[in-house]
């Protein structure tokens, strides 16, 4: 017992670190343009791929535009991006989910053999696929990763849906007179949102990392719009010669990442019935 209480006051500890990083990330994103040292996008070729210096820490690009500001400027584009994503197929998958488990029937076989056609497919094979006949920006490529991602939340959400609808509780509020709204939401999703949100979180970090790619492989966010993805593809030939500006966003990437990955393996042991969670 003494052993439990010890682990579960060190995940607190974990958990509040991650996510006041995680909340510091997006906090510092939304305000990004009034914490850039320098115009983004203003140039300025007599300084063009200076190195690092007090005066530009991350150095220069090409056109001699700050790296600091750029990196700090694409983090709205690049974090928020993510966040709607995520967002977005979680709400979507859930709700179809829920939707199959409940009404069950034809409907939930459509919508299953649906969501198997898409999980057939390579995703970001997939995605470029979609993102190329889109032609391509930020919306776009959102839109191609939602259409391959949404059927992961629509698992979860069915197959925890399913075990809930069975449980002696819920045979007891229908009886009661619960319609079936309030059956969903007073009932239902309060018992499976833990699974769903340990998806969403542990999904962050990868919904970035493909939304990058799409950015570097030209399918995402357009030069000379500040988006780490981006800013590496379209630095991405300096790299041997004046390494800084390609890796400047991408430790950006890497660190963002890394946070949102930590937080979510913490919040999904926080929340591990083994290790005292609800």
């Amino acid at each position: 017992m003494r052993k439990q209480k010890v682990k579960k006051n060190h995940l607190k500890v974990r958990l509040i670190i991650f996510a006041t990083l995680a909340a510091a990330l997006i906090i510092c994103a939304f305000f990004s343009e009034h914490l850039c040292p320098y115009d983004p996008y203003a140039q300025d070729l007599s300084i063009a791929k200076a190195v690092p210096s007090p005066e530009h820490l991350l150095g220069t690009d090409r056109y001699g535009r700050d790296m600091l500001s750029r990196v700090i400027a694409g983090s709205k584009t690049s974090i928020y991006s993510t966040l709607l994503l995520v967002g977005f197929i979680n709400l979507f998958g859930s709700a179809i989910g829920i939707l199959c488990a409940w009404v069950g029937s034809w409907l939930d076989s459509l919508l299953m053999r649906i969501s198997d056609l898409f999980l057939a497919f390579p995703g970001l094979v997939f995605a470029l696929a979609v993102a190329a006949i889109l032609g391509g920006g930020v919306q776009n490529a959102i839109i191609a990763l939602a259409a391959i991602s949404w059927p992961k939340y629509a698992r979860v959400a069915r197959s925890q849906t399913l075990a809930q609808k069975e449980t002696v509780y819920l045979r007891a509020a229908r009886l009661s007179g619960c319609s079936t709204f309030a059956l969903i939401t007073r009932h239902i999703i309060p018992n499976i949102v833990g699974p769903i949100l340990v998806t969403a979180m542990l999904d962050i970090g990868t919904m970035m990392m493909e939304l990058a790619g799409l950015s570097f492989l030209g399918l995402g966010a357009k030069p000379p719009a500040a988006e780490w993805g981006s800013m590496m593809s379209d630095t991405r030939n300096l790299l041997a010669t004046h390494p800084w500006v390609t890796l400047a966003p991408g430790f950006a990437i890497l660190i963002s990442v890394m946070i949102f990955n930590l937080l979510g393996d913490t919040v999904r042991d926080w929340l591990d019935p083994e290790n005292g969670g609800r």
